[in-house]
């Protein structure tokens, strides 16, 4: 009877220690699936950027501000004419990231170092801050991945960082992102938005919507928002509920001189009269591996209710969001 004891105490030790390892395991794996799905806690404090001139005097003072300036003046370095690589369409990321990411509602970049990495629906799974930045590079700036190692990814994500020092981790401040505006209860109109764009944005952006490049310079000073060299239909700003909500809040872009501001409606229609016009096509074949995850105005099917691409891109979207739920 001992001996018999003997032998089975080993295996016996085992089975509790393996019992003890899977239990620390399906714990902790518990725990990541559900930061995944948790929501980033939003404060109400108004986020600063932190002054420039309180870079670093420093080898990664000079980091910080060589990531600035790629966000900055992105075609001078990456362009089609780039001095260090040619991998994008010519516009800067400061177009859709205003100020250097600095301005509230206009895509600032206080959250990224405080939330990232994150889970995100359109990839299905964790992304880097790496990752991400060449999320925009591909489809924004229609272009070519940067190497994850590269001076220039080190240089953006040093910029972010820094930009983001003074917010606290899973912490979101407000301003970030894009607003959301409030529903039409109608789909957004299209010849409405053109209009609109006549009469605000063509003096800017060109009767074709091809920008106006800085005389004897390869970057734009306003930037093309349809054509080969805008962004293509897998970026943000395709969506309708991403460029309305930053028309409203950015544009026109000397509003504040003018003491003009775009109504809701306005933004919507004057969105829907942009994101109509032909631009590049791009496909991503890993976007929104689970269907339910899809935004409601994400324009391409195949979705979980019976509602058409054309409302999903324009609206109505209360109809939608309430069948959602």
């Amino acid at each position: 009877m001992y001996l018999l004891r003997s032998s089975w105490f080993p295996v016996l030790l085992g089975l509790i220690i393996l019992v003890v390892i899977c239990s620390e395991v399906c714990s902790k794996q518990a725990s990541q699936v559900s930061t995944l799905h948790s929501t980033f806690n939003i404060v109400t404090e108004e986020w600063q950027a932190p002054d420039t001139n309180a870079i670093p005097s420093s080898e990664e003072g000079d980091l910080i501000r060589y990531g600035r300036e790629l966000i900055a003046y992105t075609s001078k370095y990456l362009g089609p004419k780039g001095i260090v690589a040619q991998i994008s369409n010519g516009m800067n990321c400061q177009n859709c990231h205003i100020d250097g990411g600095s301005k509230h509602f206009a895509n600032p970049f206080s959250a990224v170092a405080s939330t990232y990495p994150k889970y995100r629906h359109r990839s299905g799974k964790m992304e880097s801050v790496e990752f991400r930045i060449n999320e925009c590079m591909e489809r924004s700036l229609n272009g070519k991945k940067l190497d994850s190692l590269s001076n220039e990814m080190i240089a953006m994500k040093a910029y972010f960082e820094w930009l983001g020092k003074g917010v606290p981790k899973d912490v979101r401040p407000r301003g970030t992102g894009i607003e959301e505006l409030p529903f039409l209860s109608r789909a957004a109109d299209v010849d409405k938005g053109k209009i609109i764009y006549a009469s605000k944005c063509l003096r800017c952006h060109g009767e074709n919507g091809q920008g106006v490049l800085i005389p004897g310079s390869i970057e734009y000073l306003y930037p093309p928002l349809w054509g080969n060299n805008s962004y293509n239909i897998g970026a943000g700003m395709f969506r309708l509920t991403q460029l309305a909500g930053f028309i409203k809040n950015n544009m026109p872009f000397d509003s504040t001189q003018l003491g003009y501001k775009l109504t809701n409606e306005d933004a919507w229609d004057v969105a829907a009269f942009v994101n109509s016009q032909p631009r590049p096509q791009k496909i991503f074949s890993y976007d929104w591996p689970s269907i339910a995850g899809k935004p409601i105005d994400y324009p391409y099917g195949p979705y979980i209710d019976s509602f058409s691409e054309m409302q999903h891109k324009y609206g109505p979207f209360a109809p939608i969001k309430k069948a959602k739920k």
